[in-house]
């Protein structure tokens, strides 16, 4: 039995558990808080910050796991470095961690490999901010080097949002690192999320792409498949295999872009499951969750296989629930009384304003709006 430590115990982590007890593996799930979703459905579990070097390394220490999966952007990643070289397995791999949980070291990356980007400056205060601005010009987006899902995030029109644009992004930063990238606004035609699988002695695999919609930087819904010219996907997948390649290791990559008329342009990446990608679990015959597991377990994959067309959508709180407030979802009787529709919940026990609760799962956008109006969450 392969014994897995996972950094990071949310909604994707959840899923990543599930798939690991299919292939018989132990899961030691690991966050800074008690009860975390993926931590209900593991064999054991720690709470600990894992930002904290030595905590990160005493954990290792005492668990002795035959692999490490980063699931969240908050790691001391530079001790994922040091762990490598003492010998542990970090899934995708040390590198791939350390470069893509900082959107700076990422993105320097990715200009270093020649794939081009948005362009881009940082800030480590309120004066560099609006110097980075001055270059930038507007609009521009202004968000935290290292948090996740959007947050943090402000799109800025002219100088009257620069403070409250600081002020959010370090209020939503994760970590300790107190800047913040400045980045060109691109007028793209959508976004596409294109799910690589990096194998030890096969070729790297490519997930049907990924369409999907933000709202102030998160993701509220995505779809499978997304339709793309083919030179534009062909073009996609080169930049995704130049880029994973670099980063190495095995497992699934989240690769973000903005899709333009002509062009592609590379966004983010993430070294794990990505959030828009959860729509895989209604539509292929393997989920990105199952993939990461084989692809780091060094299991055979033999094909991904559309299946079926899918569509997902969020569950959150609304405005009026408070912090930390004991929550219920109601409405999921008639939700799942349509058809072609499935929820999945993911068991946080408190909601605040904009909190990712769970997701609707669907054969189509209408369904799966249609289901969402049902479902309400409610203090307890």
């Amino acid at each position: 039995m392969k014994k897995i430590l996972l950094l990071g115990s949310g909604e994707l982590g959840r899923e990543l558990v599930i798939s690991a007890h299919r292939l018989g593996c132990q899961i030691i799930a690991c966050d800074s808080y008690a009860e975390a979703p993926a931590m209900q459905l593991a064999h054991s579990c720690m709470v600990f910050d894992m930002l904290d070097r030595e905590k990160l390394r005493n954990a290792v220490e005492k668990v002795q796991p035959d692999f490490i999966v980063p699931e969240i952007e908050a790691i001391r990643t530079e001790e994922l470095l040091n762990l490598e070289g003492k010998g542990y397995n970090v899934v995708p791999s040390a590198k791939a961690v350390n470069l893509t949980m900082n959107r700076d070291a990422i993105r320097d990356r990715a200009r270093y490999l020649g794939v081009k980007t948005a362009n881009y400056k940082y800030a480590e205060n309120i004066e560099e901010l609006r110097e980075a601005i001055r270059d930038i010009g507007f609009p521009c987006i202004v968000k935290p080097v290292m948090s996740s899902s959007g947050k943090g995030q402000t799109l800025i029109k002219n100088e009257t949002y620069i403070e409250v644009a600081w002020e959010m992004a370090r209020k939503n930063m994760r970590g300790d690192r107190n800047k913040v990238i400045v980045e060109e606004f691109i007028n793209f035609s959508f976004e596409m999320t294109l799910l690589t699988v990096r194998q030890k002695d096969a070729e790297t695999l490519f997930c049907p792409p990924i369409g999907h919609k933000q709202l102030n930087g998160d993701y509220v819904e995505s779809w499978q498949p997304l339709t793309v010219d083919p030179e534009l996907l062909k073009n996609a997948e080169k930049i995704s295999k130049l880029v994973t390649d670099d980063l190495g290791g095995y497992g699934i990559f989240g690769v973000e872009f903005f899709v333009l008329e002509n062009e592609i342009i590379f966004s983010e990446l993430s070294p794990r499951p990505h959030d828009t990608g959860m729509v895989t679990m209604f539509t292929q015959n393997l989920n990105e969750f199952d993939l990461h597991l084989r692809a780091l377990l060094k299991l055979p994959i033999p094909n991904i296989l559309l299946l079926r067309k899918g569509h997902s959508t969020v569950i959150k709180a609304g405005d009026e629930i408070s912090r930390n407030t004991n929550y219920e979802i109601v409405g999921l009787q008639k939700a799942l009384r349509l058809n072609n529709v499935d929820i999945r919940i993911f068991g946080k026990h408190k909601a605040w304003p904009g909190r990712r609760l769970g997701v609707i799962l669907s054969s189509d956008r209408e369904n799966g709006l249609a289901a969402k109006k049902f479902i309400s969450i409610v203090k307890k």
